[in-house]
């Protein structure tokens, strides 16, 4: 009867850790929006930030860029809601401030004003991808051709962490600091080594999102979604691949546990329920 016993609560154990995840496509954008990378939740405002890189080089100074504006049912309220950047890429929030990183300067929006506040140079910055910031106003921002992340305090930049290899999605919450880098997802110590959640996501990864606990999501450029165990096992919710359906630097919503993708050249935003 004990063996029996045992058993069943190793089972039950078992299936608790490794409980399948799965994603229900709840809606798609019309195709309009201009090569959307990044996607923000302002649960205050009911919308989504959408940043526009507008064009195939993701890295041109052109003047292209901008920031839409989507609702949460999926219905574009404006394409262009701010224009004025260049190849805006992760977004965050802070206090009415809409922050886009934008390839060598970080962007700061007016949510109110629907405009450009100011733009904030990183200096030495060449390749500027995503941003979190902190409870505190601290930003955070990844430099994909530096391999190096930022901390931006009072609008004075400083390298917070160097020698990554594919550095990239940033979040931070609130005294933990997680990253995505070449393939794996990883927790930034205070004395900033890394301790690996999990690896062996390639295509890329772009974004990381915190679902609740030590469970994240984590999407890979090349089309694919990632379920993160705090455990370090990993599921595959979305493979986009074959219909060259790319995953960018994704939102979520934690209370609905409604993931926002953006789709990069197929020009669309995705949302999916995770189950």
């Amino acid at each position: 009867m004990k063996s029996i016993l045992a058993v069943t609560i190793l089972f039950c154990i078992s299936a608790s850790l490794f409980a399948q995840h799965s994603v229900i496509k709840l809606w798609e954008t019309d195709t309009v929006l201009k090569v959307p990378e990044s996607v923000l939740l302002d649960v205050d405002n009911k919308v989504l930030y959408v940043s526009n890189i507008d064009g195939t080089d993701g890295w041109a100074k052109d003047g292209k860029g901008s920031i839409g504006k989507v609702g949460l049912d999926g219905k574009i309220i404006a394409v262009d809601w701010v224009p004025g950047l260049n190849a805006p890429k992760g977004l965050g929030r802070y206090k009415g401030k809409l922050y886009a990183a934008d390839i060598d300067e970080v962007v700061v929006v007016d949510i109110k004003k629907g405009a450009i506040d100011r733009k904030i140079p990183i200096e030495g910055a060449k390749g500027l991808n995503d941003i979190s910031v902190g409870s505190d106003g601290v930003v955070w921002v990844s430099d994909s051709k530096n391999n190096v992340i930022y901390k931006l305090e009072n609008d004075k930049s400083s390298v917070y962490l160097e020698g990554l290899k594919g550095a990239n999605g940033v979040l931070k919450r609130g005294n933990d600091f997680f990253i995505v880098d070449a393939g794996g997802a990883y927790r930034v110590n205070a004395d900033k080594t890394l301790t690996k959640l999990a690896d062996g996501m390639e295509g890329g990864t772009d974004g990381i999102e915190n679902v609740a606990g030590n469970d994240f999501l984590v999407s890979c450029w090349a089309g694919a979604l990632w379920y993160v165990h705090a455990e370090g096992t990993k599921e595959l919710l979305f493979d986009g691949k074959s219909q060259k359906t790319n995953t960018a630097d994704i939102g979520f919503d934690p209370k609905t546990k409604i993931v926002y993708v953006p789709t990069f050249f197929r020009n669309s935003v995705i949302a999916f329920q995770v189950k």
